[in-house]
């Protein structure tokens, strides 16, 4: 009995010590827009927010507790993570999403601008000594802006609605997407044709999030104050005046057209991986090409490669970025992408292009046959089993390999039956375990192994 009173004195004392040191565990943060309702939740800066016990919460307009947050509204919440990742509130505020300072300034430069690029039928940016460097031509309708458009529809949070959101294709080979501060979202014909509905929903999920999290708008009131001061233009601490506005004006659309070649910052830019890759969950997309598609972006580009490429811009690099997704996926998704994600997107987007098309007006043309974005699974072909690159001379097998110009029944003889098939526009992209054959017009366009 005495060695069973020592232990129970022992867990007694210990009792205390294990509690402070599970209070000691560190607190964690989520501050951005309330963007989703899960089950009692919310999403907030990509990251599950659930009311915990003894909640303090201080809300103002209609947020008059957890649950009555209207989505939109800018959320800031401290706790601890539970098990399953989700962020268990201690204290929650939350408030509307108003205009803030610089915030008119910003639309209206990058309204401007937006139209400027829009006359010229092209974008362009400010080389030396004032001279206009062409960056490509602006597509506006046709396969590949119809693609781009119907995966930022399905990107949106439930508070934006599609016609907030502007889309243009850049004809330009480079892989890069930016958006501007007034919801024009910019992708390169390049990382179009290059990648699939996937790694496009990763990269312009990124590119929305710096948009619906005003990205641009805290980047120039970061630096505004300091060219304000230079200038000796300065009204006040937290305001400016008429007298200002004209200087404010000039700086911010300075600022605004760095952001699709510099990025936004480190900070900022990784705030858009993490929203950015819960937009593409959202949608049903496989986030967990991830981390994969950033190795692409470093083995195409280099480390730390190539600032004119929204991956580049002042951001993480290689190493801890791919650490952070591979971090996300798990805390965030463990289960993977959300099941039946392809075959649901492949429907809303139809649904999407026959309303457009049926509206008359400004709305595109009809796509030809296969320009929607389809995503075939391939049984694998009994004439070409297991690995390696399977190349071999038509109908036979040994020797021959797969070269610009060929047909598709030229490759199927040589490879056999891809394993998955992607057909996007006037592309078509056949999947083997070790190389990929990309089509234009039925036709080899390049291999990749």
């Amino acid at each position: 009995m005495r060695w069973r009173a020592s232990a129970l004195a022992l867990l007694l004392a210990l009792g205390p010590l294990a509690s402070a040191r599970a209070e000691a565990a560190p607190e964690e943060k989520a501050d951005g827009y309330a963007e989703f309702r899960v089950g009692g939740c919310l999403l907030v800066d990509a990251r599950r927010v659930c009311p915990g016990p003894g909640l303090k919460f201080k809300g103002e307009g209609e947020a008059v507790s957890f649950a009555s947050i209207p989505l939109g509204y800018e959320v800031k919440a401290k706790g601890r993570r539970r098990a399953g990742g989700a962020l268990e509130a201690r204290d929650v505020e939350a408030k509307p999403n108003e205009d803030a300072l610089f915030e008119s300034e910003v639309i209206s430069a990058t309204n401007e601008a937006e139209e400027k690029y829009r006359r010229a039928g092209r974008f362009y940016e400010e080389g030396d000594r004032g001279r206009l460097e062409n960056v490509g031509p602006i597509e506006e309708d046709g396969p590949r802006w119809e693609r781009a458009r119907d995966i930022v529809d399905s990107l949106l949070p439930p508070y934006l609605a599609p016609e907030d959101v502007r889309v243009y294709v850049i004809v330009n080979r480079d892989w890069n997407a930016f958006a501007m501060g007034n919801y024009a979202l910019y992708v390169f014909s390049g990382l179009l044709d290059d990648m699939d509905d996937d790694e496009v929903a990763i990269v312009l999920g990124h590119e929305l999030a710096h948009a619906t999290h005003e990205h641009t708008r805290r980047q120039v009131k970061k630096q505004m104050w300091i060219q304000l001061v230079a200038l000796g233009v300065l009204a006040a601490a937290n305001s400016i005046d008429d007298d200002t506005k004209r200087a404010v004006v000039q700086l911010a659309t300075g600022f605004t057209a760095l952001a699709w070649g510099n990025g936004h910052g480190r900070n900022l830019e990784d705030q858009a991986d993490r929203v950015g890759l819960r937009y593409a969950y959202e949608a049903g997309y496989d986030v967990t090409k991830g981390p994969r598609l950033w190795n692409r972006f470093a083995r195409k580009y280099g480390e730390p490669g190539k600032v004119a490429n929204f991956f580049f811009g002042d951001h993480s690099q290689s190493s801890a970025r791919a650490a952070k997704l591979e971090q996300e996926l798990a805390h965030n998704y463990p289960g993977g992408p959300k099941p039946d994600g392809v075959a649901q997107r492949q429907a809303s987007a139809a649904a999407r292009s026959s309303e457009r098309r049926s509206a008359g007006g400004s709305a595109p043309a009809a796509l030809p046959a296969g320009a929607a974005a389809v995503v075939t699974p391939r049984p694998a072909s009994s004439s070409s089993p297991g690995g390696g690159a399977r190349r071999g001379p038509a109908g036979e097998g040994e020797g021959a390999e797969v070269r610009p110009g060929m047909s598709a029944d030229e490759v199927r003889s040589i490879l056999g039956d891809p394993d998955e098939e992607l057909v996007f526009g006037e592309r078509t992209r056949w999947a083997y375990p070790d190389l990929t054959v990309v089509f234009e017009k039925g036709r080899v366009k390049e291999v990749k192994f």
